[in-house]
């Protein structure tokens, strides 16, 4: 059974940082995707970074360039994403999802639809206060 993880989402001051984690279990595919995505109160759900393992490109919202990095680990299975100089507006909870299937040179646009992500996590919530 395919299972996607999050953890680390916490409280923390406008300024400070967070690595969220994605624990991803029961794949038996090589090739695939992990992105997070974060949906804030009455909004929309949008994504924020994303990794193909099939070439280890990656790809970032614009509202968080230069701020989020993301990266993975494939021996223990787990992918974070580095949050640093967080905002307010960077509430949210956070959800880790994965497409199936080899995807190289990842753009942005990768993540214009959730609707395409194959697995989700249940998501973990950053609260960002000023």
């Amino acid at each position: 059974e395919v299972q996607l993880v999050e953890s680390g989402g916490g409280l923390v001051q406008a300024g400070g940082s967070l690595r969220l984690s994605c624990a991803v279990s029961g794949f038996i595919f090589d090739d695939y995707v992990i992105a997070w995505f974060r949906q804030a109160p009455g909004k929309e759900r949008e994504g924020v970074a994303c990794i193909s393992r099939s070439d280890g490109s990656t790809a970032y919202a614009d509202s968080v360039k230069g701020r989020v990095t993301i990266s993975s680990d494939n021996a223990k299975a787990m992918v974070y994403l580095q949050m640093n100089s967080l905002k307010v507006e960077d509430t949210a909870v956070y959800y880790c999802a994965a497409e199936i299937g080899p995807h190289y040179d990842l753009g942005p646009s990768f993540m214009d639809n959730y609707h395409d992500m194959d697995y989700w996590g249940k998501g973990t919530l950053v609260t960002v206060s000023s």
